[in-house]
């Protein structure tokens, strides 16, 4: 139809993606080595919806399903927010009818062994078997634990200092709970044979699981709700007291319910819609008037903020009714809050994995990769990231790595090749990877190795665009900062937050304020909640009121607490993922792009003088030895974008734009890209109201 962003090309479907190949394809800025730019994986589909225009007829495509007409266009909305359409003026009718039901046939597997991964996994596993440790690629010398192992779990007790818990076995095999992990860490005083004979208290025998020690002591806990109150007598008994002995001063166990606290999966599904429905599917010149309002509506934000918000009341027992949904998310973000080394990349990977793939995260069902019930999908892992994404964007230097990184993680979610987004539970991993292994890999070979964790990230992009993960800004362990005008070296000390630990303030045990039993579903559940910490109060401050105050008021060490600010003011919206398939959202030159250009340039230029100024000098005893020429080559450095010399121009690339590295051009269902009023206002377009009409209005 004449559009300026219109493709040709062909049109081809696998039986692991749906493929456009344009016959003048544009240069990529990230290279997948899975996916072309325009390629959809068939599990990212969310609706294959096809159109006759001539005949005013669409329909909703599933599986075995026949069309009755011949299609003119066929639209794809995908789970990563992509709408793509396809119209079919140069192709036959029935190659067109063809194509669009080998989509939907193949986007709605009936088994989980016809995922495309089984098969790729099992041809490509005697190539890469040689290259991988333990089912993942070491990078940089260091290599995501997977938590199957008890090494993984003891080295993780020692880090942590976790003294007074050990590794359990009682689980090896699967034999008290399916979804657990095969070991587990439990206080030092509970005994095997406690644990089997109280498992059964619990839903689908998921005993208490131990997730992190502070410094202090304190431990975070997080378990399935019991509501039998004899059962519960039971484990406060026994479970309970062996989890208060494992702390140095004896504190009492505090819980708090989260089935009470957040909103439901449901609650989430709906709000993710509504917002995808805003920022996606909605017109922007027909929405844009309203649109900030529309956000907020959507109550997304609200959601996120009331995650982020539960961070700063240290109960440090999380209950839920099933532990395998909200838990996720409310541990993660504590530990993520508390412990430095969970902002470094290989501890974010081994955080996820230790917190929701070896924890039993139902992946499966909610990212409904069979797409076999819409009631089970939910996308608590998005607003997990989306937490996380809060926390950098207020706290920009203490991640190492970066929303493209963030992003790219939501995306992988949809690419069916490994196991970490793949299964419902660790048994059920283990099981498919017997049938699989039986399918393709001969017996007594080491099955760890056939369905590799997706922090292999060599399998998906190149080092130079892996380097797209890396913050320019992170300030590391032991680096340096000026304050006053003075180098201060950053310092992990247990004074910043002990205080805390003790227990949330009276008027929020449990998480809810005294006098409430359950937070209103249809109302705010933020307004319901201590709202903020504000430095000033005309009441008498509490301990933690207190505590919130004077930290704020001091200079934010990177590697130390970090507590978010509360006020909606300070949600934002994760742009990056949200609007990046948007042309009208995006701007050529502009947005946080340009800031990580430059401070990329500036970072690559400080290393390669600190390279020269060793080569100068010397090697020194105890120093790190000098680089050989290899490694100052440009492809083996840290930075995406290399530092610039007196000759280069000024300016950013022009390829760089706010939604950079991804590019929305061809993927919008939009039949013309007009812009929005404003943006026709700015251009020149016609105005509405003329000068005379304006000084003729009274207020």
């Amino acid at each position: 139809d004449s559009s300026q962003d219109d493709l040709w090309g062909k049109l081809i479907c696998t039986n692991f993606k749906v493929s456009f190949i344009p016959q003048d394809a544009p240069a990529k800025q990230l290279s997948h080595f899975l996916l072309g730019e325009h390629d959809i994986p068939l599990t990212c589909l969310d609706q294959v919806v096809t159109v006759n225009d001539t005949k005013g007829k669409r329909k909703v495509l599933g599986s075995n399903q026949k069309l009755k007409f011949n299609p003119t266009e066929l639209i794809l909305y995908c789970k990563d927010l992509r709408i793509i359409r396809f119209c079919f003026g140069e192709a036959g009718p029935e190659s067109a009818k063809k194509v669009c039901l080998a989509i939907a046939h193949y986007s709605h597997p009936a088994d989980l062994h016809l995922l495309f991964g089984f098969e790729y996994q099992g041809r490509r596993y005697h190539e890469y078997k040689a290259k991988r440790v333990n089912g993942s690629t070491p990078r940089g010398g260091l290599q995501t634990p997977i938590f199957d192992r008890p090494s993984d779990w003891d080295r993780e007790i020692k880090r942590t200092g976790a003294s007074e818990w050990r590794v359990c076995s009682v689980n090896e095999g699967y034999a008290i709970s399916p979804s657990l992990p095969e070991y587990i860490v439990v206080p030092a005083s509970l005994a095997d044979q406690d644990l089997k004979q109280y498992s059964s208290f619990f839903p689908d025998n998921r005993i208490p699981l131990w997730c992190w020690n502070h410094p202090s002591g304190s431990a975070l806990i997080r378990m399935a709700s019991i509501t039998d109150p004899l059962h519960q007598r039971k484990i406060d008994q026994r479970v309970f007291t062996a989890i208060t002995k494992s702390h140095p001063h004896r504190s009492e166990v505090i819980r708090l319910d989260l089935d009470k606290c957040l909103p439901n999966i449901q609650d989430i599904q709906s709000a993710f819609f509504k917002i995808r429905q805003i920022c996606v599917m909605d017109p922007f010149e027909e929405s844009e008037e309203r649109w900030l309002s529309s956000i907020e509506n959507s109550r997304w934000l609200e959601y996120v903020r009331v995650c982020v918000l539960f961070l700063c009341f240290f109960s440090f027992t999380c209950t839920e009714e099933e532990d395998r949904d909200l838990n996720c998310i409310v541990s993660s973000l504590v530990q993520l809050m508390l412990d430095p080394h969970y902002r470094s990349l290989i501890g974010f990977q081994s955080l996820v994995q230790k917190e929701w793939v070896m924890a039993g995260h139902r992946f499966l069902d909610r990212c409904n990769h069979l797409k076999k019930s819409d009631k089970e999908e939910s996308p608590l892992f998005t607003l997990f990231l989306d937490c996380v994404w809060q926390m950098m964007n207020q706290y920009p230097a203490a991640f190492e790595f970066t929303e493209a990184y963030l992003t790219v993680l939501t995306d992988s979610m949809w690419i069916p090749l490994f196991s970490t987004f793949l299964f419902n539970s660790p048994k059920q991993r283990n099981q498919h990877l017997d049938f699989a292994k039986n399918k393709a890999i001969p017996q007594g070979e080491e099955q760890s190795v056939y369905f590799p964790p997706v922090w292999d990230w060599s399998q998906q992009f190149s080092f130079k665009d892996q380097t797209l993960f890396n913050n320019p800004m992170y300030v590391g362990k032991g680096a340096a900062c000026v304050q006053n005008g003075e180098v201060k070296t950053f310092r992990r000390t247990k004074k910043t937050y002990s205080s805390t630990l003790r227990g949330a303030p009276a008027s929020m045990r449990n998480g809810l304020k005294s006098g409430e039993e359950t937070l209103p579903r249809r109302g705010s559940l933020v307004s319901e909640l201590k709202p903020d910490f504000s430095p000033v109060k005309d009441v008498v401050e509490s301990p933690s009121e207190r505590f919130f105050r004077d930290w704020f008021s001091r200079p934010i060490d990177q590697q130390g607490l970090l507590i978010p600010l509360l006020t909606p003011s300070h949600m934002a919206l994760w742009k990056l993922f949200f609007l990046r398939w948007v042309p009208e959202a995006c701007i050529p030159k502009g947005g946080s792009i340009t800031a990580y250009h430059k401070l990329c340039q500036l970072v690559d230029e400080i290393e390669i003088l600190q390279i020269q100024l060793r080569q100068y000098k010397g090697p020194s005893p105890g120093s790190t030895p000098l680089p050989s020429p290899s490694e100052s080559r440009s492809d083996q450095r840290r930075m995406y974008f290399k530092a610039s010399f007196p000759d280069d121009p000024s300016t950013p690339p022009d390829f760089l734009t706010s939604s950079f590295p991804f590019t929305p051009v061809g993927n919008l269902c939009r039949r013309n890209v007009h812009g929005t009023p404003i943006s026709k206002f700015l251009n020149g377009a016609k105005i509405w109201l003329s000068t005379e009409t304006l000084a003729n209005d009274t207020v």
